[in-house]
């Protein structure tokens, strides 16, 4: 499956018109989409829902970017569950959620790109995923 995965970070700047990063955001998404299918899953879809009132708001707001929404795999969540339990074992606190994990792992096992801001985690736990970053980071 072709596609790229686009992160809540992005969505979030996006639909929120953030002052410094609501641009970038909206760029990238035009760009990659005259060319690729974007996708999230459920843990996107739950991060950016928060926003909005009704779910038919949100539907429409994803629809409109023409983002699929996919289920995800079970090798995702077993891999998820497997780098989570490492990075516990190197950080000794929990202080990056569970559902990052989920979404770096979707990303890999699907072998999609992924549209972030959030670099640290993605290049420790999944250094095989290709990274869209905005120039500055």
């Amino acid at each position: 499956m072709n596609g790229v995965f686009v992160d809540s970070c992005v969505l979030l700047d996006l639909f929120t018109d953030d002052p410094n990063w609501g641009e970038w955001s909206e760029n990238i998404l035009d760009l990659y989409s005259q060319t690729n299918t974007l996708y999230i899953n459920s843990i996107v879809y739950t991060e950016v829902s928060i926003g909005f009132n009704t779910i038919e708001e949100v539907e429409n707001a994803i629809s409109e970017l023409g983002i699929k929404v996919l289920e995800i795999p079970r090798e995702a969540l077993f891999l998820a569950g497997k780098v989570f339990l490492k990075y516990r074992k190197n950080q000794g606190t929990k202080t990056s959620p569970l559902p990052d994990f989920l979404i770096g792992a979707h990303v890999s096992v699907s072998n999609f790109d992924l549209i972030t801001k959030d670099t640290k985690k993605y290049k420790t736990y999944f250094p095989q995923v290709k990274l869209i970053l905005p120039q500055q980071l």
